[in-house]
């Protein structure tokens, strides 16, 4: 599904983000000009289009915001007794990988969601991985520069192990990473590891 660059109500105009619907049902409305006593006007139309394309849940960037995307910053404190075995994706595991990745995203806010054309730059990157201990696979990551990009175990308890063996590949490097308010388990893992809120890069309302 594509979007809607340009949106246009009675009321303003907007930008609609609808790829996540066929996965996620997610669709987000970024208001570009709107008419202040007609918000609310223009966001119902708006919401309206996106649930008639399908969405379950619709996000705006305008009004009281119900989660933030923030941005967290910090050197990882490693516990190199936790790190675990690391294996590279390569061209035979990168559909896997995703596979893995959507899956353990899908009950996340505000999520990605990967497609079968984000697998080429997945490889390019060179740093994407798995992560095993005793042959068990407990997780996956995506460290790209300095920005953690994904990070998800696949065992219970294991997403500490997971975080300190993917953050092991650079150590002592100050590390960037996006996450939303309301994953809240998430955040105290990353405090926990030395990471601290430096800024709200987006803000969004359910319409």
């Amino acid at each position: 599904m594509k979007d809607l660059p340009i949106f246009t109500t009675d009321f303003g105009v907007s930008s609609l983000t609808l790829r996540q619907i066929p996965y996620r049902g997610d669709a987000y409305i970024k208001v570009q000009d709107a008419q202040p006593e007609h918000m609310a006007e223009h966001l119902a139309e708006c919401a309206s289009f996106c649930r008639m394309a399908g969405a379950e849940r619709v996000y705006a960037d305008v009004g009281e915001p119900d989660v933030q995307v923030l941005e967290l910053r910090g050197v990882p404190q490693l516990d190199f007794q936790k790190v675990a075995n690391i294996w590279p994706v390569t061209e035979q595991t990168v559909t896997r990988w995703r596979e893995i990745v959507n899956e353990r995203m899908a009950g996340v806010e505000l999520a990605g969601f990967l497609e079968a054309k984000d697998e080429e730059g997945i490889i390019a990157s060179g740093g994407a991985y798995f992560v095993h201990a005793e042959g068990e696979l407990l997780g996956v990551g995506w460290l790209e520069g300095e920005t953690l990009k994904v990070l998800a175990s696949v065992v219970p308890g294991a997403g500490e192990r997971v975080a300190q063996t993917i953050l092991s590949v650079t150590p002592g490097q100050s590390i960037r990473i996006e996450v939303a308010s309301t994953n809240e388990k998430a955040l105290r893992l990353y405090q926990k590891l030395g990471f601290l809120p430096v800024a709200e890069l987006e803000h969004w309302t359910v319409v």
